[in-house]
């Protein structure tokens, strides 16, 4: 595609050189890079894309963009065109809509975005869609989805040159809809911008990510981002912050929830270690919703699932028949197995998240809870005391251990959480090896008990000093199993 062609309509640009060069391909990593691409030199938060300007041109790049102040533009060959551009993250999200010919036209387009649910809510969305008939595209923090196809996922939103390609191949795969996690990060880095999106959703805003957005407005200012770009929104409305988001919206909003009387309510909600169940009034009927996640959180997903789906014309029998099928890998996921306690692994990795799922557990929990959970390093520190003492006081036993300590010392992460449940009477050891702590977490549990593994959730490695060891909680719960001792009256084998 022609240069001139890729840059139509964004302002604030500026060309020196030819306007009208063929261009291969949009890369923003030198790497990358082949020979007539165009090069995006991004400003990051470790490295600066315009120190790969010189590699960019040696690996074969004829067009170099830059940011206006950030890069002396002299000094690039004259036989290389140079855009100038006010911000080159905006320039790269709309210059890659402009390369693939804006592929969100051609499909409905749903976004959620909140700091839990996120997931399982888009689960639950291609869940019951999928039920209706439609092919469904998803991209999240599990894995990206062209209808049966599995695409494995890097980050929770993909940067916007590479979101761009994905919608492309979506696409021309004649997919109806794309349901999509919509992160912080990419609302705030401008990954998303250019996408049309049909339907906006918020689950909530709670602790996380303050190492980058720093404040607590900067965060919800972020996730409000998405309810200027949509069509329609819906929002909790039992979220603390969803008043102050509706706010900042400027689409058309309805609420969900169970309290503070919202448009779309749950009642009567049941909550057992494996279902949830409520009550849903509905064209002047009461239907009974049943959904295979435990928890008062699975309510409020499902029922933000149920709002969309409606809006994009699914029937209720579809709604009923896709939350009851729907499985969300890591999240509230029992493992099986003979032994007379439970075992659940969930993604639980912020102070709520976790308060959550241990809340939810001692509803139907008949004997203690066993918490096995770390804190990931290289992110907001602040949260492991808080998570500390929310383990303390409401798990029977917590097991402290590492998450992906990335580059951090992972027995400084612990020492950290360690602070906060001290402040407990909660009863606690210290294992900084995972896979021992969840094989001493299991050997502790008794009739009853279950064995909350938390923090990783559908994650099969760990990250240590910047390289990803395989490792899955899954795998090593049912390992260290056949090493416990038979129960009484059981086979050796009930593991």
């Amino acid at each position: 595609m022609k240069l001139s062609k890729i840059l139509e309509g964004i302002e604030g640009v500026n060309v020196r050189g030819n306007a009208e060069i063929d261009i291969p391909e949009i890369r923003c990593d030198s790497r990358l890079v082949g020979f007539g691409d165009m090069f995006v030199a991004i400003i990051g938060f470790k490295t600066d894309g315009h120190e790969y300007i010189v590699p960019a041109i040696g690996n074969g790049a004829k067009v170099i963009a830059i940011q206006k102040g950030h890069y002396d533009e002299s000094i690039i060959p004259d036989e290389i065109t140079v855009v100038i551009a006010d911000d080159t993250r905006k320039l790269l999200a709309l210059a890659a809509c402009n390369f693939y010919n804006h592929p969100s036209r051609e499909f409905k387009v749903v976004g959620v975005t909140g700091t839990k649910g996120k997931t399982t809510t888009t689960y639950m969305i291609k869940s019951i869609l999928e039920s209706a008939g439609k092919k469904v595209g998803l991209i999240g923090t599990i894995a990206n989805y062209i209808g049966d196809k599995v695409i494995p996922a890097e980050r929770t939103t993909p940067e916007s040159i590479d979101l761009q390609k994905m919608f492309r191949e979506m696409a021309d795969e004649k997919v109806d809809v794309v349901v999509m996690e919509v992160s912080s990060h990419s609302l705030a880095l401008d990954r998303v911008l250019g996408i049309d999106f049909d339907i906006a959703v918020f689950t909530n805003l709670t602790q996380d990510h303050m190492d980058f957005h720093e404040t607590f407005d900067n965060y919800l200012a972020a996730k409000a981002k998405l309810f200027t770009m949509a069509k329609v929104g819906y929002v909790n409305c039992d979220d603390m912050y969803a008043k102050r988001l509706m706010n900042m919206a400027t689409c058309q909003v309805e609420t969900y929830g169970i309290d503070n009387n919202p448009f779309v309510c749950a009642r009567d909600i049941i909550i057992t270690n494996s279902y949830s169940d409520f009550k849903l009034p509905f064209n002047k009927t009461i239907q009974r919703i049943k959904v295979g996640i435990p928890g008062r959180y699975t309510v409020y997903n499902a029922l933000a699932a149920i709002c969309v789906c409606i809006r994009l014309g699914c029937g209720f029998e579809n709604v009923l028949d896709g939350l009851e099928k729907v499985r969300v890998p890591g999240r509230s996921e029992i493992v099986p197995n003979l032994r007379d306690f439970t075992i659940m692994v969930d993604y639980a990795h912020t102070p709520d998240s976790l308060e959550n799922i241990l809340r939810a557990s001692r509803v139907y929990t008949k004997g203690k809870i066993i918490c096995v959970f770390g804190c990931g390093g290289d992110r907001d520190t602040a949260k492991r005391p808080m998570m500390g003492e929310i383990a303390g006081k409401l798990a029977g036993y917590t097991v402290i251990t590492s998450d992906n300590p990335r580059t951090e010392d992972p027995v400084k992460i612990v020492e950290q959480i360690e602070e906060g449940i001290k402040k407990t009477n909660g009863k606690y050891k210290v294992i900084v090896d995972r896979r021992k702590a969840i094989e001493h977490a299991l050997s502790q549990a008794q009739k009853n008990d279950l064995v909350l593994v938390a923090g990783k959730g559908h994650e099969t490695y760990q990250e240590i000093n910047g390289e990803k060891h395989h490792f899955d909680d899954r795998e090593v719960i049912l390992e260290a199993l056949k090493k416990l001792p038979p129960q009484k009256g059981k086979s050796i084998y009930a593991w």
